[in-house]
This record gives structure tokens, C-alpha cells and sequence, in this order.
């Protein structure tokens, strides 16, 4: 399964490049760009047998439509969206996030980018009480970083 979702990702890459390059170039939002990459992600995703997940942008559920929660190392409970997601909805728990990704420009401050660098992790973190991630070695986590 992981395999397939790096596969999937990286070859939804070049078409993304590609086409939205006056975006990029525009410096439009990260969440536009996410909103973009989610078009081309969908259609490899289709192409495998992963076709029944979802590829949302700024998703903040989980089981049973609470809101998504995380552990910081704080130990406090904090709720999370996430830029971009492959998921399950939560009809597959034991494989529910398959992707997790964040999109920041080079400009932005570094402690923007830890920020977003913890939230992954948090994400890829193992599950605690009713604090929901997957824990397991199926999920990536992925920071991009434009120019």
C-alpha cells in the first residue's frame, strides 16, 4: 500500500508542475496550490486499487465525524486540518490516513514550517485514547516546499 501511494504521488508530480506553473509562479496561496495537486493526485489514485479512498484538502474529521485531534509534545490535544489528505473517511481504520501533506513556500519563516513539520508527525503518530492518527508504517508524511 505505501508503495502504491508514493507511486501515486509522484507520478501526479510532472502533470502538476506542468500545468500549474503560472500558479506557482503567481505565488498563489498553498492551499490553492493543494486544491490543484488534489486533481492530478485523484486521477492516478483511480488508475489502483486504492481508487476507493478519498483525496481531500483541508479535511478536519475522523471516525464517526469528530473533529481531528492530535497529541502535540505538550501532551496537549489539539484539533488539526491537514493541507491535503488520502484517507479512508474512516471506513478503513487500521489504514485510514495514507497521506498526509503540507505545502509551504521557501519564504516562509522557519517556525511556520516546524509547525507544519510537527502537525505531520502528529499525525503519523501512534493513536492514544480517543486522540485518532494511525500510527502505523502505511502513512507518509510529506512537506513540500515550493520556491
Amino acid at each position: 500500500m505505501e508503495n502504491i501511494v508514493f507511486e501515486v504521488f509522484t507520478a501526479a508530480l510532472p502533470a502538476f508542475f506542468r500545468k500549474e506553473k503560472k500558479n506557482i509562479t503567481d505565488n498563489v496561496s498553498e492551499r490553492n496550490l493543494c486544491e490543484r495537486l488534489l486533481h492530478y493526485i485523484e486521477r492516478e489514485l483511480e488508475k489502483t486499487e486504492l481508487s476507493n479512498y478519498h483525496v481531500d484538502t483541508e479535511y478536519n474529521r475522523k471516525q464517526g465525524g469528530q473533529v481531528k485531534t492530535i497529541i502535540n509534545k505538550e501532551e496537549v490535544v489539539v484539533t488539526i486540518t491537514c493541507y491535503l489528505l488520502i484517507h479512508s473517511c474512516g471506513d478503513v481504520v487500521e489504514h485510514d490516513n495514507l497521506l498526509a501533506l503540507e505545502m509551504k513556500k521557501s519564504a516562509v519563516r522557519d517556525a511556520d514550517k516546524l509547525s507544519d513539520k510537527q502537525r505531520l508527525c502528529g499525525l503519523t503518530a501512534i493513536a492514544y485514547e480517543r486522540v485518532w492518527s494511525f500510527g502505523g508504517l502505511h502513512i507518509r508524511s510529506i512537506f513540500v516546499g515550493i520556491r
